[in-house]
C-alpha cells in the first residue's frame, strides 16, 4: 500500500476538509511526510519504506538506513524530516519493521532478520544498509547487529539505548524475553549489547551516536559512553558527540544533525 502524503499542515486541513480527515485517517502520523511511504507485512508486523522521490533513485541494490523503533507506526514522523529530506537527495530509503517493546529480545531479532532478508533478497535493497538507532531502538538494532556484523554498513545512534540494566531495567525487560527477573540477570550478558560488541568490532563497524550530557533516562555512562570504551578497546571505530545541557528531550538539534546525517550517507554510499 502506497501514499504520497504532500499536506504538511495537516492539522489545519483535518477541520477544512472532510475528505483530508479522510486522508489523515488513512496515513496515519506520517501525515507530515511529502515523501511516498510504503506500508506492507513481514511475518505478520508491520513494516515500512520511505522512497526517494524518483529523480533521486539509484540504480539496484537500493542504499537504506535501517530505523528503529518503529512502534505502532508513529516513528519516524515530521521530527525527522530534515533528515529524510537530506537522505533522500542522495537516492537513500529509509525503512523498519515494528516489533513492539522487545528490548531486543531473541523473537524481536529474528523478525528482525526476515525483515533483512525480505528487503535485501526480495526488494534488491543493499546487504549492508545503515542503522539509525533512536532511545530504546538501540537495544533492538544493536541486538540485531551483534550477530550480523558482516551485514551492518554502520550505526548511526539518537541517545540509543545500549543497556539493558539501565533502560528500560532488568525487571520490565524480562517478560521480553520470556525470562523471570532472576533469569534474565543471570543471563544479562548474552543478551546485553555493550556485552556484545567483538563482532563489530573484527568487521570494523564504525559508529556514530548523539548524547545528551543531561540524559536520565538513557544516561551516556552507562550506555553511550560505556559502549565507546569497550568497543575502542577492542579496536573498533566509534565516535560519541556529547551534547551539553541537552536529555532524552525532542531538541530540534538531534534531527537536524549534519555531522550524524553525513555520517549515515557516507557509510550508505560505502565512503
Amino acid at each position: 500500500m502506497r501514499f504520497s502524503i504532500k499536506y504538511p499542515f495537516c492539522r489545519g486541513l483535518l477541520h477544512a476538509s472532510p475528505f483530508f480527515a479522510f486522508v489523515l485517517f488513512l496515513s496515519g502520523p506520517d501525515c507530515a511526510f511529502s515523501v511516498e511511504r510504503e506500508r506492507f507485512a513481514v511475518g505478520g508486523n508491520s513494516a515500512f519504506v520511505i522512497l526517494p522521490p524518483v529523480s533521486s533513485r539509484v540504480k539496484e541494490p537500493t542504499p537504506w538506513v535501517w530505523y528503529a523503533p518503529s512502534l505502532g507506526g508513529r516513528h519516524p514522523n515530521r521530527d525527522e524530516q530534515w533528515m529524510i529530506d537530506r537522505l533522500h537527495a542522495a537516492g537513500i530509503a529509509l525503512a523498519g519493521i515494528d516489533v513492539g517493546e522487545s528490548y531486543g529480545s531473541p523473537k524481536g531479532v529474528t523478525v528482525y532478520q526476515e525483515f533483512y532478508k525480505h528487503m535485501t533478497a526480495k526488494r534488491g535493497y543493499s546487504t549492508k544498509p545503515v542503522l539509525l538507532a533512536r532511545s530504546r531502538g538501540g537495544l533492538m538494532l544493536y541486538n540485531w547487529a551483534v550477530s550480523h556484523a558482516g551485514c551492518v554498513g554502520g550505526i548511526a545512534g539518537i541517545y540509543p539505548v545500549c543497556n539493558i540494566a539501565s533502560y528500560p531495567g532488568i525487571q520490565r525487560a524480562a517478560p521480553a524475553f520470556e525470562l523471570t527477573r532472576q533469569e534474565l540477570e543471570d543471563s544479562l550478558t548474552k543478551f546485553n549489547p555493550v556485552d556484545n560488541l567483538q563482532a563489530l568490532a573484527t568487521k570494523q563497524v564504525p559508529i556514530f551516536h548523539l548524547q545528551g550530557d543531561l540524559d536520565r533516562v538513557v544516561p551516556h555512562e552507562e550506555n553511550s559512553g560505556l559502549l565507546a570504551s569497550r568497543y575502542r578497546a577492542l579496536g573498533g571505530s566509534v565516535e560519541i558527540e556529547l551534547v551539553r545541557g541537552q536529555g532524552h528531550n525532542m531538541w530540534l538539534g538531534w534531527f537536524e544533525s549534519e555531522t550524524l546525517t553525513q555520517f549515515m550517507i557516507k557509510r550508505c554510499l560505502g565512503d
